[in-house]
């Protein structure tokens, strides 16, 4: 499983220098006192550098998204995790405020660092851009996130997330969430999901992005993220992320048609959950909302 902290994590090396703070106090008839600020040095931090498009984009129509990221020495970042798991490289994962739409690819990394995706949004409004980086450099955290917002030009109708279903039909696939979860913030859970085709059979899973299916999960509001993998039993590069112990809590598929997802969501509240995988040569997404508590 991918476990990806939530609650827009930005890693920050901080260095800083403080001084000491003196007081001083005169005796009887008067006083005085003299206090030494401390010096405190700025915090240096992975930043998107370069990052296009700086101004609203049209929808419906192809847009290139481009950034790169750096490091806090200032040098662009060029290395990054690779291999057959979907632990490696980059997620770019775009979602619209309202959680209604989301976009998920894995742009490739240039020699300078440079990153490019081109993408369609669907409608008008403003979307959450969360870039999910997996650095290869000595020191760095296994994996964290950065984000900005592009706004897509024209009205932008808010849609109300739709109360929990069950079973979902998209393109004709059945995905049926086998009863209403009960889950709670900060605790370790799975749910159960089946697959069918449009003729009502089980459907066989297919690697895509180095996991036979992908669970995204944004909190509604503050759009805090969550994203965790459903592993085959023959991918060990699937459900391990060095440094983060939590991802042992990974999604599994023992038999076709059917995915066990992990949940491990950091906060109460209502959350999004886009469950993608590929069938029938295409990405099928299935949305849930489901209910936190505390």
């Amino acid at each position: 499983m991918n476990l990806t902290l939530a609650n827009g994590l930005r890693i920050v090396v901080a260095i800083a220098a403080l001084a000491g703070a003196a007081l001083f106090l005169a005796g009887c008839g008067g006083s005085g006192n003299a206090v030494s600020v401390p010096q405190v040095a700025p915090a240096s931090v992975f930043t998107l550098a370069n990052f296009t498009p700086s101004t609203p984009v049209a929808a419906g129509q192809p847009t290139t998204i481009s950034f790169l990221v750096r490091q806090p020495d200032g040098k662009p970042l060029t290395r990054y995790r690779t291999g057959s798991g979907p632990h490696t490289g980059v997620h770019l994962i775009i979602v619209r405020d309202d959680l209604a739409y989301i976009i998920h690819q894995h742009p490739p990394v240039r020699a300078d660092g440079m990153l490019s995706q081109t993408v369609t949004f669907p409608a008008p409004g403003p979307y959450r851009v969360l870039v999910d980086l997996y650095p290869n450099i000595p020191g760095a955290p296994p994996n964290f996130q950065l984000y900005r917002t592009i706004n897509v030009a024209g009205a932008y109708h808010p849609q109300p997330l739709p109360p929990f279903k069950e079973n979902l039909v998209v393109d004709g696939y059945h995905i049926d969430m086998k009863g209403h979860p009960n889950l709670h913030a900060i605790q370790a859970q799975f749910v159960n999901v089946g697959v069918t085709d449009p003729a009502g059979h089980t459907v066989t899973f297919v690697p895509w992005f180095g996991a036979l299916a992908h669970a995204i999960f944004f909190h509604q509001g503050s759009l805090d993220y969550f994203h965790t993998h459903i592993c085959s039993a023959n991918a060990p590069n699937c459900g391990a992320l060095p440094g983060l112990p939590a991802t042992r809590i990974t999604g599994h598929s023992t038999a076709p048609g059917k995915l066990t997802i992990g949940v491990l969501v950091p906060a109460p509240g209502t959350w999004r959950l886009f469950l993608q995988m590929k069938l029938g040569g295409r990405i099928i997404t299935a949305p849930y909302t489901l209910q936190v508590g505390s």
